[in-house]
């Protein structure tokens, strides 16, 4: 495994809303944080920069998000937006954050905007041959995401969100004025036709992931352009589900046609339904993670659509992942158990890393002016 690149962090939303600095290791945040509200409410961080580095994590789609003020959570009163100018601004602000946090530590972290950046990037970690990048430690590439598009208030403001690094978006978190949502069922609304189609002129690309499955079907239908699930799960395998938060199989094939990648995600709750924070993390192993990875492939038929979109941080913690699992430098433990199923080390690279960085390329500006 040359290096890992996950979809979807929620970077941002845990600096404004928890002040967590992600320079810094697992470990001590975990320590500045204990006694706290926000291992209570968020769980304990997975996410640290030597992490990243043990972890071979080099890439990341990290978030812009925000809640709609009727999902207010206790904790994030003042990260809550009750109409589209309030959600401009909170989306501005994180996006200003990515920024900094490139500017202000270069060596940890940059901003990759084109493909020619992303190349650079990727050269140098594979230049490492899977030695331990401590002797020489590399930024980690983060490309800017919208989830909930609630902050764009007109597509004609699509272009300079773009002109500030956002590659990808989101139409939904909950349902909204452009569609349905998770736990918010509805259709893809006029409104949002007219986001897609704008997005698809300057080269978007569209994140299912939260989106009503009868809105998705219909933006499959819609929009031209690279379309992928940055973070959802199989519904088949989540016994007694009902929601409409992770992908039917009729989803997944539809996605597959349209040579989507689907980001999956290690959280206990998505893993076994019925866990509830709080239960016991043993009741759920990395082999149920693996389980949907391996699903995606058996439907697809190949390793060419089933990757990674962790989550880590977004809503959960330590305390809700599989066991076995203490940060994100133990992503890599499923390769050992996708090894033993059978799948080869170029299957392996492509779920690890290959999948997303293909579309990544087809959909990213050759250079970023």
């Amino acid at each position: 495994m040359k290096f890992i690149i996950d979809a979807h962090q929620d970077l941002a939303w845990n600096m404004h809303v928890y002040n967590r600095d992600y320079t810094r290791s697992v470990s001590e945040t975990r320590q500045m944080e204990a006694g706290s509200q926000t291992p209570k409410m968020n769980g304990d961080t997975m996410l640290g920069w030597p992490e990243y580095q043990a972890g071979r994590i080099a890439v990341i789609i990290a978030s812009l998000f925000a809640l709609p003020l009727r999902k207010k959570h206790e904790i994030a009163e003042n990260y809550c937006y009750a109409d589209s100018n309030q959600a401009y601004n909170l989306y501005s602000k994180q996006l200003d954050t990515y920024h900094r946090l490139a500017n202000d530590h270069p060596d940890k972290f940059k901003l990759i905007l084109s493909q020619s950046q992303l190349g650079e990037l990727v050269s140098y970690w594979t230049s490492q041959n899977g030695e331990s990048v401590n002797k020489n430690e590399i930024p980690v590439g983060i490309i800017p995401s919208i989830e909930g598009a609630e902050c764009i208030r007109h597509p004609s403001e699509l272009e300079q969100w773009w002109s500030k690094g956002v590659r990808l978006i989101g139409l939904a978190w909950a349902g909204n004025r452009y569609c349905g949502g998770t736990n918010e069922p509805g259709p893809l609304l006029p409104l949002g036709y007219e986001l897609l189609e704008a997005m698809a002129e300057f080269g978007y690309i569209l994140d299912i992931s939260h989106m009503d499955e009868q809105a998705a079907l219909a933006a499959l239908d819609y929009f031209p352009g690279q379309i992928v699930a940055s973070h959802s799960n199989v519904s088949a395998l989540l016994k007694g589900y009902d929601g409409n938060r992770h992908l039917s199989d009729h989803m997944i094939r539809k996605l597959i046609e349209r040579d989507a990648v689907i980001g999956t995600i290690p959280y206990n709750k998505f893993l076994l339904n019925g866990w509830r924070t709080g239960d016991k993390r043993a009741a759920v192993s990395i082999e149920h993670y693996t389980a949907h990875i391996d699903y995606i492939c058996q439907i697809a038929g190949d390793t060419t659509h089933a990757a990674i979109g962790s989550d880590f941080d977004g809503g959960f913690g330590l305390q809700s992942v599989p066991d076995g699992i203490d940060s994100i430098s133990d992503l890599g433990k499923i390769v050992p158990i996708l090894s033993d199923k059978g799948y080869s080390k170029v299957d392996i690279e492509n779920i690890m890393s290959k999948n997303w960085l293909e579309r990544l390329n087809r959909a990213l500006p050759e250079i970023h002016e």
